[in-house]
């Protein structure tokens, strides 16, 4: 009877601890998705080009529209219209069009940083999630590769190159965040490592193109 006793009691530690596992990985697979990652990185990006009032939320309002404001309410549409399964999208089969309507609201947010003349950094990071989202768009077809794993390593490379030694210390969200997606069986390992590959490629790329780098 005792030993059955702690072989329960052991059982429900393990199950306690998946739990506590799995809303640490929801929480930081939530907190760290690609709309709030870009919605942070543009808030610091246009703090650090615009001093005054008027100019950081010129900057703040017109890169956000297209970057995390426009394409967060239309996720939001589709999931309330039951055009998509969930708010991850979790089916494949989901993502190809979405991410068409990204690269659209992408590219429109990188013309209208250029329009009124914004830091070349900000055209530049608005250019390469115009570019990674083409990308993840082609790629979807065959497979799921991760964007919060893209989300978390492009903002991180691009405060990386603005900040230097500074900006490292949150380097370690990546692998955070690529864990969060594995453990919540979101995305295979292969999935999030090519996340990452891609977000910081394309950010380094178009920082090279525009002379940044």
């Amino acid at each position: 009877m005792e030993e059955r006793t702690t072989r329960v009691g052991r059982a429900a530690t393990s199950l306690r601890s998946r739990r506590v596992w799995g809303d640490l990985a929801r929480i930081f697979s939530t907190v760290c998705n690609p709309f709030l990652t870009a919605l942070a990185l543009f808030v610091i990006l246009s703090h650090n080009f615009r001093n005054d009032t008027t100019g950081f939320f010129e900057l703040f309002f017109t890169s956000t529209l297209f970057t995390s404001i426009g394409p967060m309410l239309f996720v939001l549409w589709l999931y309330a219209t039951d055009r998509i399964t969930d708010l991850d999208m979790s089916h494949r089969s989901e993502r190809e069009a979405v991410f068409s309507a990204f690269v659209i609201f992408y590219l429109l947010g990188a013309v209208a940083l250029w329009l009124i003349r914004a830091p070349a950094m900000l055209v530049a990071t608005m250019a390469g999630y115009t570019a990674s989202t083409l990308v993840v768009q082609f790629i979807t077809r065959y497979w799921k590769i991760s964007t919060h794993a893209i989300g978390i390593t492009a903002p991180l490379v691009a405060l990386i190159v603005l900040y230097g030694w500074q900006a490292v210390p949150f380097v370690v969200l990546i692998p955070i965040v690529c864990w969060s997606r594995v453990y919540l069986k979101a995305h295979t390992p292969a999935q999030v490592i090519a996340g990452v590959a891609l977000g910081g490629f394309t950010v380094l790329l178009f920082f090279r193109i525009f002379r940044l780098v």
